[in-house]
């Protein structure tokens, strides 16, 4: 019994010697491969951490970039939103607006229409009015009728004796003055110069 403990405890401490020497052995023949290989290994953990970091960094600032592009295309959207908003605002505006004209434009145009036809009635009517005092003066005895004119404004009695028949008209002028007559056929002449009647 003792002989194998004896046995076993020398295989034993043979195989401990065999691995401590071995160690020993390594450590001695390779003392620069164990260091080199630490060195690499520090290297690439180095490497690693580095372009880890980089990469990081990277996903971060394009991560800030892709937000702040996609916070500055939502506020150009929002801009042309609220620019659409308000050309609609002021289109809407000025279609009342141009409603507004429009009616005002056709009321004034009526009134302007009416304006006229009543013009022309009272001209119309002025025109009657007057070609019956022409008649009556043209049917009066001519030394009456020289007498009445002459006591009337001189562009009145211009008008009467320029709408008279040429014969009444000179029976009517050798009643009187011939100052007046002077007068009167310088305002006819005048007259037909400012009126021309053709």
């Amino acid at each position: 019994m003792n002989k194998k403990r004896q046995t076993f405890s020398t295989s034993q401490g043979n195989q401990d010697n065999k691995c401590m020497e071995s160690w020993n052995f390594e450590s001695r023949i390779h003392p620069g491969k164990f260091n080199l290989c630490r060195s690499r290994t520090a290297y690439l953990l180095f490497s690693f951490c580095v372009v880890f970091s980089a990469l990081c960094l990277l996903f971060t600032a394009l991560s800030y970039a892709q937000d702040d592009t996609l916070a500055f295309i939502e506020k150009k959207q929002r801009e042309i939103k609220d620019k659409e908003n308000t050309l609609h605002q002021e289109e809407e505006r000025l279609k009342i607006l141009k409603k507004d004209v429009d009616e005002r434009m056709e009321k004034y145009t009526n009134l302007l229409s009416q304006l006229e036809n009543v013009l022309n009635k009272l001209e119309h009517l002025q025109d009657e009015k007057f070609e019956h005092v022409v008649k009556v003066y043209e049917v009066m005895p001519p030394e009456e009728a020289a007498t009445r004119l002459a006591a009337l404004p001189e562009l009145t009695a211009v008008k009467i004796i320029k709408k008279m028949k040429p014969k009444k008209a000179g029976v009517i002028m050798a009643y009187m003055d011939p100052q007046k007559v002077a007068s009167l056929t310088e305002g006819i002449t005048k007259f037909e110069k400012n009126f021309p009647t053709q």
